[in-house]
């Protein structure tokens, strides 16, 4: 940063968190810049409206999502050892692994788990069991409950099976339990001093809780579910930590896998790795992957990211090697991702001169809807997709499997699992936005609120892609 950048960086982002949190009804926002020596945390609001308790600079908060490039460092580290190969086959060391689609476990690579090219259809699979065995029941609850979405890397879907999966992986091969492994070899060589697993832990600190608007008042809510169940925690259930801690890991990865305090990691050709293009599926609502990363191109700059959901908040931790800059942010109401993508933008285009392209021109007329009318879908998930007064219009609908996974996945929802019919407008063959939005809302970390379909056969698409997850055609 240049002289009196932080304080103008500093400035700007208090300016704007505290613009958007009292428009949007956001309790409390959480976001930190480093670059080039230099950082800067900035805090607002407040973490519990029950409590009352302010949102500060060390407050804790669930990382979500988030945990996947944590996971996949884990993963390459065991690489790097020689325990685990990228490319053999998951069941090489996790022999139990099946799925309900006989043979088809057998065909997905390690690569696979942590590129979310692996096929398991088990987005939203949520088994509530806990402690140290919890990930050995998700894995064995997957030969009778999930199939696949596709052949293992004919397509990319984003994975929270796949993170899982590896996360049992590496238990299995270490000894150690998921949450022991993380705190060996991540919190603790990256220097992420306040980071923890679990609500027991997490109580011992100041820790954020998410909100929900309140259904008759609309007024912010504590959620009634802090965490995601321990099996979910490779895929972002369960870690939590600070500010501070996720810039250490950002700076990690931004000088090629040695921590601020001088300890290795990850070796550089790892980090580099993970930065790489491993599947682009050439759609511009799902940037390119890497290992663990997302890649998203803004212009000629590339945005290693990503967002994480947790129950009534939502994070995000962004690395941009080209400008020696990491960004990560928490906001404990599911709104704040669109102040998330406001302080992206603003640091991107005004902070560092990155010139952002339109990504969205113009909508093109007269496409044919017709490929793209039908039923779609993934696991406890039902898509119907038609044509109504000339316009694509969707019906999301959630199937439970059963009460308990219908409980979880309520409770993370904010107790709303139905959503109106939504009409689309076409972009081009293939690609649709959501009506009412102005096309530079797509610009974006919000471009994965387009949808696309994909392969066409004798005259039908057989994916759709929302959020840069595929429903299948039934």
């Amino acid at each position: 940063m240049n002289t009196n950048a932080p304080q103008t960086i500093e400035a700007q982002i208090r300016d704007q968190v505290a613009a958007y949190c009292e428009s949007a009804d956001v309790p409390g926002f959480v976001a930190g810049v480093y670059q080039a020596g230099e950082q800067i945390i900035v805090a607002h609001g407040t973490a519990n409206v029950a409590t009352g308790a302010p949102m500060l600079p060390d407050t804790g908060f669930l990382f979500g999502s988030v945990t996947k490039v944590l996971t996949t460092t884990l993963v390459l580290q065991q690489v790097e050892r020689g325990v685990l190969d990228l490319d053999a086959p998951v069941t090489t060391y996790l022999p139990d692994f099946a799925l309900a689609v006989p043979g088809a476990a057998d065909k997905i690579l390690v690569r696979h788990l942590i590129g979310h090219t692996n096929g398991i259809d088990a987005d939203l699979y949520f088994p509530g069991d806990k402690g140290r065995d919890a990930l050995a029941a998700y894995v064995k609850g997957l030969a009778s409950g999930c199939g696949t979405l596709f052949e293992p890397g004919e397509q990319l879907s984003y994975s929270n099976g796949g993170m899982i999966v590896a996360g049992r992986l590496l238990e299995v091969v270490t000894g150690l339990s998921f949450p022991e492994l993380l705190a060996r070899d991540v919190y603790a060589p990256v220097g992420m001093t306040n980071s923890s697993t679990s609500a027991e832990q997490a109580i011992l600190r100041s820790t954020a809780v998410g909100h929900f608007p309140d259904p008759e008042t609309m007024e912010p809510k504590p959620t009634n579910m802090f965490t995601l169940p321990d099996t979910w925690g490779p895929a972002g259930g369960t870690p939590i930590g600070t500010i501070a801690d996720l810039l250490a890991f950002g700076r990690t990865h931004l000088a090629g896998g040695l921590s601020p305090s001088g300890t290795r990691v990850l070796s550089a050709e790892s980090t580099a790795l993970m930065q790489r293009i491993s599947f682009d599926m050439g759609s511009p609502n799902t940037p390119p992957i890497g290992l663990g990363w997302v890649l998203y191109p803004f212009g000629e700059t590339t945005v290693l990211a990503m967002s994480g959901a947790s129950p009534g908040g939502v994070s995000i931790l962004c690395v941009v090697p080209e400008h020696d800059l990491v960004f990560t942010a928490y906001g404990n109401n599911p709104a704040a991702i669109m102040l998330q993508d406001q302080l992206l933008g603003w640091l991107l285009s005004e902070h560092l001169g990155v010139r952002i392209p339109k990504l969205v021109t113009e909508l093109e007329q007269d496409v044919d809807l017709t490929p793209y009318v039908g039923t779609y879908r993934s696991n406890q998930l039902r898509v119907d997709v038609s044509i109504v007064d000339g316009q694509l219009e969707e019906r999301v609908t959630y199937e439970p499997a059963d009460a308990s996974q219908e409980h979880i996945f309520t409770e993370f929802a904010g107790g709303a699992t139905s959503a109106p019919p939504q009409r689309y407008v076409p972009i081009r063959p293939g690609l649709f936005a959501p009506e009412g939005y102005p096309l530079e809302a797509f610009d974006g970390y919000l471009r994965l609120l387009l949808v696309s379909f994909h392969d066409v056969r004798d005259g039908q698409t057989r994916f759709r892609n929302g959020g840069g997850r595929l429903t299948r055609r039934v």
